[in-house]
């Protein structure tokens, strides 16, 4: 038997996603971009500075990072104590001698209980951008809509009161959103969204999401996901990075300026044992010519004056 054509019609079946939030485009048929300076490739190192806090609750979900044991997890929370006390400096230092500028993400309680690290970063003149308040306040489907913009306001409030920054871009915790946290977003002042992973651009998103940017800001080139969910090596690290590296600087030739995003987690990579592989990657990345080290504000400014 023949089914009815009306049985296969799906009125959200379209190019994309099944929602509004932004349009379906493919990256090689976009106008090619170019970069400060005739630049190939755009370097985005980002950075999270997190607090997790002891009694984080278990729903909707706990982020990434989150207790594990029950309370009090005191393993696993001065584990990730040790990356704002202890590895985030490593980390400055390597950045500090490539001569490499990076985005923090910051949760709020970040700022209100450690000041220093807010000082360190304005010193340092890297970009901050609001991470949440903290790690066990996630924002998600169905969640109140009042509560949500509170704690976007709070976040924002206070990392823009201690910095003196604009903080105009945003990564969620988990990278969990709402139907509703973009449109938030921008009424707040914020310009970029790290929380969408689906592009090697940026690209701006519908009015359904309040017409925010999402930054190329991707799940793979993550030292979490890398050495942590996949459990590759270090070596595996530094190979990945190299090969998306040598691809997207590659791709410039044809399809003009490049973003490669590397994402590190100071409690992760901040490791003694591990920090070295950082230092050896970005060392090799530096060497090549045409590469600009940006915060996410400088790349997405320039790329919004040829959009």
């Amino acid at each position: 038997m023949t089914l009815d054509k009306d049985y296969l019609e799906y009125p959200n079946r379209h190019l994309g996603m099944d929602h509004d939030l932004y349009d379906f485009s493919m990256l090689d048929r976009r106008p090619n971009v170019t970069w400060p300076n005739g630049a190939k490739l755009a370097l985005w190192i980002s950075y999270s500075l997190e607090y997790f806090p002891l009694d984080q609750p278990s729903k909707p979900f706990k982020a990434p990072g989150g207790m594990v044991t029950p309370y009090p997890d005191l393993r696993h929370y001065t584990t990730r104590d040790y990356g704002n006390r202890v590895g985030i400096q490593r980390i400055w230092n390597v950045l500090n001698k490539h001569g490499i500028k990076a985005s923090a993400a910051v949760n709020s309680k970040i700022a209100e209980r450690y000041p220093y690290l807010i000082n360190k970063i304005n010193e340092r003149g890297d970009e901050i951008i609001g991470h949440g308040v903290d790690m066990g306040k996630v924002h998600y489907g169905g969640m109140d809509d009042a509560e949500e913009q509170a704690l976007i306001k709070e976040s924002l409030d206070v990392l823009r009161k201690a910095s003196g920054q604009p903080v105009t871009g945003w990564w969620s915790p988990g990278k969990s959103e709402s139907w509703n946290t973009g449109k938030h977003l921008t009424a707040n002042g914020v310009d970029y969204s790290c929380d969408w992973g689906n592009d090697d651009m940026p690209y701006q998103m519908n009015e359904a999401a309040g017409n925010i940017w999402a930054m190329p800001h991707g799940d793979e080139i993550w030292d979490r996901t890398i050495i942590m969910d996949k459990k590759h090596s270090e070596e595996e690290f530094v190979e990945e990075v190299e090969d998306a590296f040598t691809v997207l600087y590659g791709e410039t030739d044809q399809y003009g300026g490049r973003v490669l995003s590397i994402v590190l987690t100071p409690y992760i990579m901040g490791q003694h044992y591990r920090v070295k592989y950082l230092d050896k990657v970005l060392g090799w990345i530096m060497g090549h010519e045409g590469v600009w080290s940006a915060n996410g504000s400088e790349i997405l400014s320039a790329f919004k004056e040829q959009a």
